[in-house]
């Protein structure tokens, strides 16, 4: 390491760097987060990183999440988000992996990761809470609501008040029923006003105005890239709707540009 490397380092452990021990310790997490950097950023999350054992604590969990199916860019990425992944008891990693496995996410899939994310450190109690509440807001079976936890099981770590606001407008604004998102869950993750609406209104206009050349999924449109869908559903219209790209970035702010709000007062007759 360099002397600047060293500096870093020494800014976010102080008082471990005395140890000995510290140096076997950055030489295992090297390769696991595959840089400094990325270290770095581990230890500014939990600084137990480099003070609990190597050999009693976070090897066996590193082993145990890579018997799991997950890689090492997997782990790193985890230990980001759940910082006490690998510094907690092996009996409580091994915990969450069965809670995970009990949301339908079975280990060496690709949403495993996201599973262990989700119930990481919460009780059995409080997962059977967020599930009784998905289903009594958004109207959900028991079968809907176990699709919908197996294909987005971070909806578990969402606000019931944002679950409810967002729910709210698929089923009453947009008209979604149920089944529909159910198997489409991680609508349920973007923005009601960043994102959910500001589309709405742009597809909404595209119809009423005779523009709009097809019926697009909603899904599909709502899950695309800002690029992509700015320029697949604003740029095309620039001559015929010159002013779209600008209602469009106003309404992302949350408010309703005077070209949407004929969208949304009801119709006479």
């Amino acid at each position: 390491m360099s002397r600047p490397d060293i500096a870093r380092l020494l800014s976010l452990i102080h008082s471990n760097f005395h140890c000995r021990s510290i140096v076997s310790k950055v030489q295992y997490y090297m390769p696991l987060f595959g840089s400094l950097d990325n270290l770095l950023r581990g230890v500014r999350r939990s600084s137990y990183l480099l003070s609990s054992d190597l050999d009693k604590v976070i090897s066996p969990n590193v082993e145990f999440l890579r018997e799991c199916g997950l890689g090492d860019c997997d782990i790193a990425k985890l230990c980001y988000r759940v910082p006490r992944i690998l510094t907690t008891n092996q009996e409580h990693v091994r915990a969450m992996a069965a809670r995970a496995e009990r949301l339908g996410v079975p280990r060496g899939s690709g949403m495993f990761r996201e599973a262990l994310h989700a119930v990481a450190f919460l009780s059995e109690e409080k997962i059977a809470d967020k599930v009784d509440y998905l289903k009594k807001t958004i109207k959900w079976s028991d079968t809907e609501v176990a699709i919908a936890v197996s294909k987005a099981p971070v909806l578990l770590r969402k606000s019931k008040d944002l679950l409810s606001l967002r729910s709210e407008f698929l089923l009453s604004e947009l008209g979604l029923e149920p089944a529909y998102i159910a198997h489409r869950p991680v609508i349920l993750y973007y923005s009601l006003e960043g994102r959910l609406r500001p589309r709405h209104y742009v597809l909404k206009f595209l119809k009423e105005t005779g523009l709009a050349d097809r019926d697009w999924s909603f899904y599909n449109v709502v899950t695309r890239m800002e690029k992509d869908f700015v320029d697949k559903y604003i740029c095309p219209h620039k001559e015929s709707a010159p002013h779209l790209a600008q209602d469009y970035a106003t309404a992302c702010k949350g408010e309703v540009p005077t070209n949407f709000k004929f969208l949304l007062e009801p119709k006479v007759g």
